[in-house]
C-alpha cells in the first residue's frame, strides 16, 4: 500500500518497522492477545451466516476465529494497511482451508465498502491509530447493515497497564522517553478517556454504546519466560520506539538489564504474569 492518505504516518509504520517484527512473533503476540479477542467475538455475538469485518486484523488470528463462528453461510473479511502481516494472515487461511475469508490491504479509514455489507464490525486494539477517528468510524458504519453490531477492545490508561508501565520506567533510568502524544493523536492510548470514545462513536451515527472493563492477566513472552519477555518489550511497543528515537545502541545492554531486573518479581512457572485494563466497546449502527 502507498503511504498515502491522512493515515500515512501509521501505514508507513506498520509496513516498515512494526509489521515485520510483529510477523517473527506472530504466535507469542496472538497468545497473549488471545483472550482480548474471544471477548470482543463474544460482546459482538458473532454466529452462523454472519458477515463481519474485522478492522486492523494483523497477522489474521481473530479474522480466522469469525470465520469459524460464521461458518459456511457467513463470511470474515479482514482489513489492514501492514503487507507483511496480510501476507501472514493469507498463509494462516490457506494452511486452514479456510474458504469463507478474505483479506483486505486498506485503510479502513477511507476504503469505499460496499454499503450494509455487514453484520457486524469488530477491532481487537485495531482501531487507535486512525489520525480521524470520528471519520473512520463513519466509514465503517456506512458498511454495516441498518442495526449493525460494532463491539471492539481498546487500552485503558498506561498506569492501568502495568505490563507496559513497568518496563518503560526501568527503561527511562537509561534512556530518554519520547514526549507524551498530543490528546487524541493515534496510539494505544488514544482510546483510553471513556468519554472521549462515546464522543466519537457518536460523532460517526453509533447508538447504544457501552462499555465493559476487562482486565485479564497477561503472560508476557508466553512459556519462554522471562529473557523472552524482554526480548519482546525490547522490539515492539512503547520501550522500543524510546530506543529507536534515542539511537543509542550503546545503551541497551543497561535498559536489557533494567528492564529485566523489573520484571523478575512477575516471572511465575507459567511466564511473566501481569496485570492489564482494557475496554470492550459495543455500540449499534444508526
Amino acid at each position: 500500500m502507498d503511504a498515502t492518505g491522512p493515515n500515512a504516518e501509521q501505514i508507513t509504520y506498520w509496513n516498515e518497522q512494526t509489521g515485520p517484527k510483529w510477523v517473527a512473533r506472530q504466535a507469542l503476540l496472538d497468545g497473549q492477545l488471545a483472550t482480548f479477542g474471544e471477548a470482543v467475538l463474544d460482546a459482538a455475538k458473532v454466529g452462523v451466516g454472519d458477515r463481519v469485518l474485522d478492522v486492523g486484523c494483523g497477522c489474521g488470528d481473530t479474522t480466522l476465529a469469525l470465520a469459524r463462528r460464521a461458518g459456511p453461510r457467513g463470511r470474515a473479511v479482514g482489513v489492514d494497511v501492514s503487507a507483511p502481516m496480510l501476507a501472514r494472515a493469507r498463509e494462516r487461511a490457506a494452511a486452514e482451508r479456510c474458504a469463507n475469508l478474505e483479506f483486505l490491504e486498506a485503510d479502513a479509514q477511507t476504503h469505499p465498502f460496499a454499503p450494509a455489507s455487514f453484520d457486524a464490525v469488530v477491532s481487537r486494539f485495531g482501531v487507535m491509530f486512525f489520525a480521524d477517528p470520528t471519520a473512520a468510524f463513519r466509514n465503517l458504519r456506512g458498511a454495516l447493515a441498518p442495526g449493525g453490531r460494532l463491539a471492539f477492545a481498546c487500552w485503558q490508561s498506561l498506569p492501568e497497564n502495568p505490563w507496559m508501565l513497568v518496563p518503560i520506567m526501568a527503561a527511562a533510568q537509561h534512556v530518554p522517553l519520547p514526549p507524551p502524544p498530543a490528546p487524541g493523536a493515534p496510539g494505544p492510548f488514544s482510546f483510553a478517556e471513556r468519554d472521549r470514545v462515546e464522543g466519537v462513536l457518536a460523532g460517526a451515527g453509533f447508538v447504544d454504546v457501552a462499555f465493559r472493563t476487562f482486565a485479564p492477566e497477561m503472560t508476557l513472552g508466553g512459556e519462554g519466560g522471562l529473557d523472552v519477555a524482554v526480548e519482546f518489550l525490547l522490539q515492539l511497543g512503547p520501550m522500543a520506539a524510546a530506543l529507536r528515537q534515542a539511537n543509542r545502541p550503546d545503551l541497551v545492554p543497561a535498559v536489557t538489564a533494567a528492564v529485566r531486573e523489573a520484571l523478575a518479581p512477575y516471572a511465575t512457572p507459567r511466564g511473566v504474569v501481569m496485570a492489564s485494563k482494557a475496554w470492550i466497546v459495543t455500540a449499534r449502527s444508526s
